[in-house]
């Protein structure tokens, strides 16, 4: 009878997996980092307000996190590789339809819906297959691999502009689209893990815990939502997304408003995404070398974030801009590198697919609320100044959570040895002790 490797491989085929991981990363989240140089441009042709335009980012931002546990699920009873590959195809038609400029219902569907589907389709499963095939190493190739976003992104801010001025913005959606198309071939390379076997005297045996182990595998989990750290995880989530995804929004914006030509405005997120990129290859080597928890570390740089965009408003002139946006790349960074591979921590390795699926899910309201509160309150003061002081506030807030879940997890492992034993009713299962 066949099982599943309990070991991942931590290399060999693996870094296939990651470089795989890598483009993915920068043909979905990268587009969508980028999106803000598209913000004026379809806000000025619909003759529409920031907050109205704000709701096209915040529903793809939404329909991203509230596809995931589909996309997990999907995952698990056909394989990542497919599931990828639909999401390709999705992503691609999102942006060719957009690129018609039919009305902005229309665009809510194409770069909302379709878009948005089409990401997580092809996200969730690229950030699964790169934690089930390393332990060791997870933290370095989960940052190697999310650093594709980095890398696409400086690329992609003097492309976009290049193409919205040299095509129209919908002429750059449609070239958009066919860049994504590439996310097919992405998928045809994540080739699952091969199962393993064994056999006692001829004949395949499988013991009660791996039967246990099979039996879930392929089945989404929704009795985890149950687990009290996982609950303040997701509370987390909320938080983080509604301030994630206002900043890369309105720099553009704020740059413009202070006077800078587009060139200059778009030239501050590619030294955000180089920042980034430092961010998440730095932390990612620091969570491996283990000299601090994961869950503390993330503490410290989330927080540090908050604080560093409640101050962004300050800087008046494109120096100062670049250097806040240097440190709020690199710090931003450190969260991508450890936010996700925490939840090993938390769950353990069997049940991670179908935690990161409920993660993403409920943090679809905070994605999804952000960007339009952001988009109000800068219709309201008429300063653009207002979104990243609701950005930072909600990023400390979110730090606390952290710290709750922190001390959940560090009180249930000093009940393991008791686990072992057999002398506790603790909720944590015995396959989640290696991960934890």
């Amino acid at each position: 009878m066949e099982r599943y490797l309990s070991t991942p491989p931590d290399g060999g085929y693996g870094w296939v997996v990651v470089t795989s991981a890598f483009f993915i990363m920068g043909l979905t989240a990268a587009v969508h980092k980028n999106f803000g140089l598209f913000f004026l441009e379809i806000q000025n042709h619909y003759s529409v307000l920031s907050s109205t335009t704000s709701w096209m980012t915040s529903t793809t931002i939404a329909v991203f996190h509230l596809g995931a546990p589909l996309a997990s699920a999907l995952s698990m009873h056909l394989s990542q590789r497919t599931v990828i590959m639909v999401g390709g195809l999705l992503a691609a038609s999102g942006m060719i339809i957009a690129s018609l400029g039919l009305s902005l219902p229309w665009m809510y569907l194409s770069v909302g819906i379709l878009q948005g589907l089409g990401v997580s389709f092809s996200w969730i499963p690229a950030n699964s297959m790169v934690s089930h095939y390393f332990k060791r190493w997870r933290p370095i190739a989960y940052s190697i691999a999310s650093s594709g976003e980095c890398v696409f992104a400086m690329g992609f801010s003097p492309f976009f502009q290049w193409l919205i001025n040299s095509y129209s913005w919908q002429g750059s959606l449609l070239i958009i689209g066919g860049l994504q198309l590439n996310l097919c071939v992405c998928g045809a390379l994540m080739k699952p893990l091969q199962a393993a076997q064994t056999s006692i005297q001829g004949k395949l045996v499988l013991d009660s815990k791996d039967e246990s182990r099979t039996s879930k595998k392929g089945t989404f989990q929704w009795e985890l939502i149950q687990r009290p750290e996982l609950l303040l995880y997701i509370g987390f989530a909320i938080l983080a997304a509604a301030g994630f995804f206002i900043p890369p929004l309105f720099l553009v914006p704020y740059a413009n408003s202070l006077g800078m030509g587009q060139y200059w405005a778009a030239s501050v997120l590619s030294v955000l995404a180089l920042a980034d990129l430092f961010g998440r290859l730095a932390c990612g080597w620091l969570a491996n070398l283990r000299l601090v928890r994961n869950l503390q570390l993330l503490t410290m740089v989330v927080t540090a974030l908050g604080v560093v965009l409640f101050l962004l408003p300050i800087a008046q002139s494109y120096w100062t801009i670049l250097v806040f946006c240097s440190f709020y790349g690199f710090l931003f960074g450190c969260v991508v590198a450890i936010h996700v591979t925490s939840i090993v921590d938390i769950v353990g390795l069997d049940g991670f697919d179908s935690s990161l699926g409920l993660f993403m899910l409920f943090r679809s309201s905070g994605g999804f609320v952000g960007p339009p509160a952001a988009g109000w309150l800068v219709d309201w003061t008429h300063d653009f100044g207002a979104a990243f002081y609701f950005s930072g506030v909600c990023l400390v807030l979110s730090g606390v959570f952290v710290v709750l879940v922190d001390r959940l997890v560090e009180k249930k492992k000093s009940k393991l040895p008791d686990i072992c034993t057999g002398t506790t009713d603790h909720p944590m299962h015995k396959s989640d002790i290696a991960d934890v």
